[in-house]
């Protein structure tokens, strides 16, 4: 059976490879809810990650901890809804896989199930790669986290860059490969120096995704609402804004305000 002029083609975890072997950058941006994940959808992005960073500029909370499956699962539910074009990939929180491999299963099995999603992301290394193949002996797609894992920040104590430091370097090294062995068919590295993850990147077949990560990985990721500017108050180095939406929405609402208050809204062509 051809395919019409129009069709649009999903991303697939077969696509990222293609463009990773062609040398073609990956682009990946978050969203959370049905309207904007469309927006970003029908703007051409590959990948949108239903990020538990949801926790922080949905949900108001301080880390990503507090975030549950169920919410998970709700905020996927809506973006795959929205999503025509992208691969959508959502993060198991934290909670619903560290436990077992049993749970690790199970936490994927209801999100994908549930939501409708094509792939999961799980943060960790070496110490996760029973959870990680047991989730993909279900047949769940599986991205891989190393660097800063925001999940473990409480251990970390901070969000500064990490692997800068010999032992740490030496472990990302050894766990990017362990991941890309045991399955994983993408990896985000988040927040190291760029010639470590240019050194990660150039030795995995799969696609590394950065974020804080430098120019030399396969693709980029961010957060949506920092890349709009909704968001006004994380500002990292690795950050670029492309617009400046808390100022065009705020200007908005003001106007919005004024127009009630004068009377001026609505008028007689906006009445029945």
């Amino acid at each position: 059976m051809s395919k019409s002029k129009d069709e649009i083609v999903r991303v697939t975890t077969h696509t990222l490879r293609e463009l990773k072997e062609k040398g073609e950058k990956i682009s990946m941006l978050t969203a959370y809810d049905y309207s904007l994940g469309k927006i970003v959808d029908t703007s051409g992005i590959e990948v949108i990650l239903v990020g538990d960073s949801a926790s922080n500029v949905m949900a108001g909370h301080e880390t990503t901890l507090p975030i549950t499956l169920d919410q998970m699962i709700y905020h996927a539910t809506a973006v795959v809804k929205a999503a025509k074009r992208a691969l959508v990939v959502v993060d198991i929180p934290f909670g619903s896989y560290q436990g077992s491999s049993s749970e690790a299963l199970k936490s994927a099995i209801r999100i994908m199930k549930e939501s409708g999603a094509h792939a999961v992301k799980m943060e960790g290394g070496k110490e996760i790669t029973e959870s990680i193949m047991r989730v993909l002996s279900a047949g769940v797609p599986v991205m891989g986290h190393l660097g800063l894992m925001p999940q473990s920040i409480y251990k970390f104590g901070t969000y500064t860059v990490r692997a800068k430091e010999e032992e740490e370097a030496e472990k990302l090294i050894e766990d990017a490969p362990e991941l890309e062995k045991c399955g994983c068919f993408a990896i985000v590295l988040e927040k190291i120096p760029a010639n470590l993850a240019k050194s990660v990147t150039s030795e995995l077949k799969i696609p590394v995704i950065g974020i804080g990560a430098g120019p030399y990985t396969d693709g980029q990721v961010l957060v949506m609402h920092d890349v709009l500017g909704i968001n006004k108050d994380f500002n990292p180095r690795f950050l670029r804004r492309y617009a400046d939406l808390n100022t065009v929405i705020s200007e908005a609402i003001k106007n919005y305000i004024h127009d009630i208050k004068s009377g001026s809204f609505p008028n007689q062509k906006e009445s029945y």
